[in-house]
């Protein structure tokens, strides 16, 4: 061994002295600073070089135009400027949060209060809600029309914790049974299972993880996802959190579905998941998930629903009389499906499930640490500790409205959103994307900008979704929206607010959720929108009213 490496050194030798002298050559002339600034910047170029041409998480565009932009805010006087657009953009919206507040509890009152005091105090925190926030004229932002107040279901169980099964097994049984309930109404057979969450963001974070774990334990070192264009923004929050690739594939222009050829171009090696939505949120589109399953099941590739808008309307579709395509557990390649009860489930806020087709797949969901000093640990979700309460509350709700009392629920939701979908469709100007199927409504113009009609209807006590790419609202019908002469109401205001707009179609100022999402739309630098987003999250948490 010792002969060969003499043998390999001496015919190396050679051109190193070659690259030496050449070195040497080149610094010529040059003071010891000179060649320690020039070898400084000549690293940080060929870092920032590499690091834009080699990132697997962003494509070669954005990657340089992402580069172009953190130098550019590197400039004293640019940051500077942004600084203080930052700073008054929170003070504007700290101000519209403590518009309607007098002070704030800053720490603990010197002597507890009597319950009677608190119950007091409760009443008037709940009175900040206006009533004109919960009204008829809301979009989806309140599902819930069961009265179990006269159920102690809460109360019962407020210091219960899913974590501890041997001390809680009342909790326990209840969680296993609603994920069980949920199973049978995606028409899972015996070994589909799951577990409950503590919404749609976290079932849909659980998928992800499960099938970046799979794909990992596969070999792929950067599992991709390849979900459409539509799909819920958790996806992308799942994708940053796991450090995963996320793919979004375009819509066909005319369906407002996946592009079910695009996605299947970009189906590669680390492909770990497809996704389809049931329905997707922006416009209530429901994705062709039998094309899509069928791919999963051609590629080997699991294939997740995401269900969680509509998942308490799916199952009850054809028995109200509205059938949709198949887009559950009876597909072979669907391996899980997410759907919140708390949405038209009716449960309290906080609940939802995730399902697999088998435990397998559950499996690779759940984290142990075998090894800490403080025992095994060992949990099937996000959180440790999880409040029992809110499973019971969930199970409660669940038996109480029980098959009957979804399907008629779905009938009359599913009624009332095909009836203003019709409607919109009659109003001059206005354009309803794709076959919305089930509870959400997608609108645009082609005639005007449509967060004129935002501002008109929010002037109104409407509070609408506004969405963009392309500018749009949606209106996601409840139970509200089923009650008698609302639907008609709320036509005819769309109807009298887009012939205002006509007389003059016009762009004019607009404020509102309108004019953020233009400024959003205008800013090339999209990490600078999620800072000015950031504002926003920042504001929630202010307590500093002057």
């Amino acid at each position: 061994m010792a002969k060969v490496l003499d043998v390999v050194t001496g015919q190396v030798t050679p051109y190193l002295d070659v690259v030496k002298d050449k070195i040497n050559s080149l610094c010529a002339g040059l003071e010891p600073w000179q060649v320690v600034v020039y070898t400084c910047g000549g690293t940080l170029v060929f870092v920032t070089v590499k690091n834009i041409l080699f990132n697997e998480e962003q494509t070669l565009k954005n990657r340089t135009k992402s580069s172009f932009f953190r130098y550019l805010k590197m400039i004293p006087i640019v940051k500077r400027k942004i600084a203080e657009e930052k700073n008054k953009m929170l003070s504007d919206m700290e101000a519209s949060f403590h518009k309607s507040v007098d002070g704030y509890q800053k720490a603990l009152p010197a002597t507890g209060l009597k319950m009677e005091e608190v119950e007091k105090q409760l009443l008037l925190y709940k009175n900040l809600a206006s009533p004109k926030n919960l009204s008829k004229n809301i979009s989806s932002d309140s599902y819930c029309q069961t009265d179990l107040k006269s159920v102690p279901t809460y109360g019962l169980f407020a210091w219960s914790n899913p974590l501890h099964p041997d001390v809680f097994p009342d909790v326990r049984k209840m969680e296993a049974e609603v994920v069980r309930m949920c199973c049978t109404m995606f028409n899972g057979d015996e070994q589909t299972c799951g577990t409950m969450t503590s919404g749609g963001t976290e079932s849909i974070l659980l998928a992800c993880l499960t099938y970046r774990n799979i794909a990992r334990d596969n070999g792929v070192n950067f599992p991709e996802m390849i979900v459409p264009v539509t799909v819920h923004a958790s996806f992308d929050k799942a994708a940053s959190y796991f450090r995963m690739k996320i793919t979004h594939i375009p819509l066909d222009k005319v369906t407002g579905k996946v592009d079910i050829k695009a996605m299947r171009r970009a189906i590669n090696k680390n492909t770990c998941m497809l996704v389809g939505s049931a329905p997707g949120f922006p416009h209530g589109i429901i994705d062709d998930i039998e094309e899509i399953a069928a791919l999963g099941k051609k590629y080997n590739i699991p294939v997740h629903v995401d269900s969680c808008l509509g998942g308490f309307l799916v199952p009850f579709m054809e028995k109200a009389g509205y059938p949709i395509p198949t887009v559950d557990f009876r597909l072979p390649g669907v391996t899980s499906i997410s759907a919140d009860t708390h949405k038209y489930g009716f449960a309290p806020k906080g609940s939802s499930v995730i399902l697999y087709r088998n435990p397998d797949f559950r499996q690779k969901q759940f984290f142990v640490q075998p090894e800490w000093p403080g025992g095994i640990y060992a949990t099937s979700t996000t959180g440790g500790s999880r409040a029992g309460a809110i499973i019971a509350a969930c199970w409660a709700t669940m038996m109480h409205i029980g098959l009957d009392g979804y399907v008629e629920s779905t009938r009359k939701i599913i009624k009332t959103a095909r009836y203003i979908a019709k409607g919109l469709r009659e109003i001059e100007g206005m354009v309803v994307y794709g076959e919305p199927l089930m509870s959400v409504v997608g609108m645009g113009s082609d005639r005007f900008n449509i967060f004129r009609l935002a501002d008109i209807l929010t002037s109104r006590g409407y509070n609408l979704n506004a969405l963009q790419y392309p500018d749009s609202l949606h209106l996601c019908c409840t139970l509200v929206h089923t009650k008698e002469g609302v639907a008609d109401k709320f036509l005819s205001d769309v109807r009298n607010s887009v012939e205002e707009i006509l007389q003059d179609p016009q762009d004019h100022a607009i404020g509102g959720m309108g004019a953020i999402y233009g400024m959003a739309q205008s800013i090339p630098d999209k990490k600078m929108v999620g800072e000015l987003a950031g504002c926003y999250l920042e504001a929630m948490y202010s307590t500093n009213k002057e």
